[in-house]
């Protein structure tokens, strides 16, 4: 009998998403009877506000909402989008160029198989959300890290990026806030780098689904309203997933210009065709209903914020940069390694957390799905009471 043929190659080079793999592996012992406290998923750990359900529960009623609508999402909620992002990216777009999909996820995949070509290589600043290079892969382009450290924030700058650059360079991946690291771009930095963007000709795919998400006065710049003219060659991904505590709701979106949005909804009509209308009426409300509890949320995220970044910097061996947007704290942790700890010899951070998870039975991402070892991403997206009794376990674990 002939072998069966190979299952694709392409598909079998892409890893798990690390952080769910970690968030999987803590609900599991907790459902097992640990007592796992779990820093890995981000996550709100709010319920969504009642009059974003009550809307979709409105829309349940609606025999409209049954039927297939245009793939790029309703017009309604598209017209709405336009507005906020001209309210908070400052850059007026028309409703046809508004994608709606399935998360920001979703939007992140479409926006790198919109812009890249076969062996291009793709800026990608370090540390980095997770999906971000196997999205680059699954467009057959080329990540290429550059890295900034503690020392600087975890900011690139532009000198980096132009030592980067080569002739292949066709994409900018720009995150600011930053998962995992919380780093804000000032509104300067944020300019010379879309500036440097739009003199080579690069094109630019920046993630705002944390621009609502920021603290101490900071204010998360879009690189479109920093540098205007960059509009023709920037894909923006958004969503309600982050600021409204809405991730099951899978809603997010994509902006970019006429041509680009065009190759993007092609693809959509073949790949999943409309989000579900009901969550879409849900974000509807979200965007354009009142925002109080999204603010509630926001200062019960910045008062986690300045908890956890103030109790990791009691543990000997750890730097902690205090993040200004998002709901991550991105702790170097070198000063612990090559080290033992309980017995056991730690030599990176993947083996620190195994051994934080291990003995102290507490979660953590490690520095290796995000780039360079010696970093651990710890989400303050969960409640008060945990989040200070898993700090204490690390602080026990490590004096």
């Amino acid at each position: 009998m002939t072998e069966r043929a190979p299952l694709s190659r392409k598909l079998s080079a892409i890893a798990e998403s690390a952080t769910l793999k970690v968030d999987a592996k803590a609900k599991a012992l907790q459902a097992a009877g640990r007592p796992v406290i779990s820093y890995a998923a981000g996550e709100p750990d709010f319920s969504t506000p009642q009059f974003i359900v009550d809307a979709a529960q409105h829309a349940l009623a609606d025999p409209s909402n049954y039927r297939y609508t245009p793939a790029a999402g309703l017009p309604v909620l598209r017209e709405a989008i336009a507005a906020k992002t001209l309210r908070d990216s400052g850059l007026e777009v028309k409703p046809s160029q508004v994608i709606v999909t399935n998360g920001g996820k979703q939007a992140v995949y479409q926006g790198f198989q919109t812009v890249v070509n076969p062996g291009d290589e793709v800026l990608l600043p370090a540390p980095y959300w997770t999906t971000y290079p196997e999205a680059i892969a699954l467009a057959d382009g080329i990540p290429v890290e550059v890295f900034a450290g503690a020392d600087q924030e975890y900011k690139v700058t532009v000198e980096q990026l132009e030592a980067a650059r080569t002739e292949r360079t066709t994409v900018l991946v720009f995150v600011s806030p930053s998962n995992p690291t919380g780093a804000v771009y000032t509104p300067e930095e944020t300019a010379a780098i879309g500036q440097w963007a739009l003199e080579h000709g690069i094109w630019v795919i920046s993630d705002e689904i944390y621009q609502n998400l920021v603290y101490d006065g900071a204010r998360a710049v879009s690189i479109v309203e920093a540098v205007p003219e960059l509009a023709g060659q920037t894909i923006l991904v958004n969503g309600v997933a982050k600021t409204y505590a809405m991730t099951g709701w899978r809603v997010g979106w994509m902006i970019g210009p006429a041509d680009a949005m065009k190759l993007a909804g092609n693809l959509q009509s073949h790949l999943s065709s409309n989000v579900n209308n009901v969550a879409q009426r849900a974000a509807l409300a979200a965007i354009t209903g009142p925002q109080d509890e999204a603010e509630q949320m926001r200062l019960a995220f910045d008062r986690r914020r300045r908890l956890i970044v103030e109790e990791l910097g009691k543990i000997p061996g750890v730097t902690v940069p205090t993040p200004l947007g998002a709901f991550y704290v991105y702790p170097d942790v070198t000063g612990l390694l090559g080290r033992s700890w309980g017995g056991t010899e730690v030599t990176t951070s993947l083996e620190l957390a195994d051994l934080i998870l291990d003995q102290a039975e507490v979660a953590v991402v490690p520095g290796e799905a995000f780039g360079p070892s010696g970093y651990l991403r710890l989400s303050y997206a969960l409640g008060d009471d945990q989040l200070l009794e898993g700090i204490h376990r690390l602080q026990r674990l490590f004096s």
